[in-house]
């Protein structure tokens, strides 16, 4: 069976693409508007893209063809935090997922707590076992009107790691719990992990 995208709505071209590209991680952006509210936001297309400096990315979509808080507050203020999701954080983290208008503050209605990061201004998430503090890079955007994308593009200023989580030079995944984002209201879990050593050629 061959899809051509051209022949897809942009819901079906949705709902299609991130139904393959599974598991993927999830940002959850805590940024700060110039006017001081704070705003949080789960994203699900999002990667590390550079080790040294690090480098990570993720996307925002257009709600109603208008662009959203988070891409808003960056462009704003130039600076956004990543907080990792964990099992324990996935209610709340959907309940930021919601249309609020501009002046609500989604650390209030999630219940999270606003935690002073180390070197930016948007606080991190207190709750989050780690998260990483973010200058921008850039913003480039692609796609076509109301399905148009700003791909935000940051640099890692400060970790940020819950005591416990981090061991040697690595954070343990079995306490991290980390969940991944599937297709339509799908997530996963990262328990069920196993290795393989790649091949010395």
């Amino acid at each position: 069976m061959n899809i051509e995208p051209a022949s897809l709505s942009a819901l079906q071209s949705y709902h299609l693409l991130t139904s393959i590209t599974v598991p993927r991680p999830i940002a959850f952006v805590s940024t700060i508007s110039a006017d001081g509210i704070f705003n949080l936001a789960p994203f699900s297309f999002y990667t590390p893209i550079c080790v040294k400096p690090p480098i990570l990315c993720f996307s925002v979509g257009r709600r109603r063809g208008q662009k959203k808080d988070t891409i808003r507050n960056i462009e704003a203020t130039k600076q956004f935090v990543v907080n990792v999701v964990s099992e324990s954080l996935c209610h709340a983290v959907n309940q930021t997922s919601g249309n609020y208008p501009p002046e609500i503050d989604e650390f209030a209605v999630s219940g999270l707590t606003p935690e002073d990061s180390k070197l930016v201004k948007p606080p991190r998430v207190a709750e989050a076992l780690a998260s990483m503090e973010c200058r921008l890079l850039e913003v480039q955007e692609f796609g076509d009107g109301p399905y148009s994308v700003s791909l935000v593009v940051g640099e890692v200023v400060n970790y940020y790691l819950g005591d416990n989580v981090y061991r040697g030079d690595c954070v343990d995944h079995d306490l991290l719990q980390a969940v991944g984002r599937m297709g339509r209201d799908s997530y996963c879990r990262t328990r069920d992990v196993f290795e393989m050593e790649r091949p010395s050629v």
